[in-house]
C-alpha cells in the first residue's frame, strides 16, 4: 500500500515542479526547453515548405534562406550591411540613454519635474516614429544622422518614462531612513536611489535596445544605400522573399545575441538577484 501511494505521488510531484510559480530551473533543463522552443517552429516551417503547399515565392524554405545568407555574404558584402546597421542602432540607442537616464532620474525623484515633463513625454511617445521622417529629413538631412535620429526618437521617450518608473520603485522607507540619518539630497540620490534602482535600470536599457532594433528598418527608409533594413526593402521590390527572410532572421539573431549579453552582465553585476532559492 505504501509502495502504491509512493508510485502514484511521483507524477503529481513532477507536475508541481513543472508548474511551480517562479520555480528554480536547472541550466540543462532551461537550454533543453529553449532548444525545443526553437526546433518546433523550425520543423513546422521545414515541413510546410517541403510538402509544397505554399509557393516558395511567398514562403521560401529554411535551406533557401541559408543559401541566400551564404550568397549575401559571398557576393553582396553582408558584413558591411551588418556593421552599418549595428552602428546605427547602437549609436541611436546610446544617445537616447545618455539623455534619458538623467532626465528619467529627475522625473522619478522630484514631483515638480514629473509634473512639468511627464505629460509631455506621455504625449510624444504615442506618436509613431515614422511620422517624424519628413521632419528629420528637413532638419537633419538624409545622411547617417537622420537614421540615428529616427532610432533615437523611437526609443527616447519610452526610455525616459521607464527610467522614471524604475526610480519611483525605490522603497520610500530607504529614502526616509537616509533623511533621518542626515543625508543630503545629493547623497540620497547617489547613495540610495541610484544603487537601489540599478538592476531595474539595466533591464530597461536591455528592453529599449530591443526597441531600437525594431526601428532599424524604419530608419533605413531615409535615403539609405546599405544596411539590413535597406536590403530587406530592396529585396521586396524584386520579390526576393528568401532575402527578406534572411534579413529578418539576421536582425533577430543580432538582437538575441545583444539581449543575452545584457542578461549576462545583469547576472554578473547583480548575482544576488539570480541566486538559487
Amino acid at each position: 500500500m505504501n509502495d502504491t501511494t509512493t508510485i502514484k505521488a511521483k507524477p503529481r510531484r513532477t507536475r508541481q515542479q513543472l508548474w511551480k510559480i517562479r520555480g528554480w530551473l536547472s541550466r540543462r533543463r532551461y537550454w533543453t526547453l529553449a532548444a525545443l522552443g526553437l526546433a518546433v517552429p523550425l520543423s513546422c516551417w521545414t515541413l510546410l515548405t517541403a510538402i509544397g503547399s505554399v509557393n516558395r515565392v511567398f514562403l521560401p524554405g529554411p535551406f533557401d534562406v541559408v543559401h541566400r545568407v551564404i550568397t549575401w555574404f559571398r557576393d553582396d558584402d553582408l558584413l558591411s550591411d551588418v556593421g552599418i546597421s549595428c552602428f546605427r542602432v547602437v549609436v541611436g540607442w546610446a544617445l537616447s540613454a545618455l539623455v534619458a537616464l538623467p532626465l528619467g532620474l529627475l522625473i522619478g525623484t522630484f514631483r515638480d519635474v514629473q509634473a512639468a515633463l511627464e505629460p509631455l513625454m506621455d504625449f510624444v511617445r504615442y506618436l509613431p516614429a515614422v511620422a517624424f521622417i519628413p521632419l528629420v529629413m528637413l532638419w537633419v538631412g538624409i545622411d547617417e544622422g537622420a537614421k540615428i535620429a529616427i532610432i533615437f526618437i523611437g526609443t527616447f521617450f519610452q526610455m525616459v518614462l521607464m527610467v522614471a518608473e524604475d526610480v519611483r520603485r525605490v522603497p520610500l522607507a530607504q529614502i526616509e531612513v537616509a533623511q533621518t540619518l542626515g543625508a543630503t539630497r545629493s547623497e540620497i540620490i547617489n547613495e540610495v536611489i541610484i544603487p537601489s534602482a540599478k538592476p531595474a535600470l539595466l533591464d530597461t536599457l536591455r528592453i529599449t535596445m530591443g526597441w531600437a532594433w525594431t526601428y532599424l528598418v524604419v530608419a533605413e527608409l531615409v535615403a539609405a544605400n546599405s544596411g539590413l533594413g535597406y536590403a530587406i526593402i530592396k529585396a521586396q521590390r524584386f520579390l526576393q522573399t528568401d532575402k527578406i527572410f534572411a534579413g529578418i532572421i539576421l536582425i533577430g539573431a543580432l538582437g538575441l545575441a545583444i539581449d543575452q549579453a545584457f542578461r549576462l552582465v545583469h547576472r554578473l553585476a547583480f548575482g544576488y538577484l539570480h541566486a538559487r532559492t
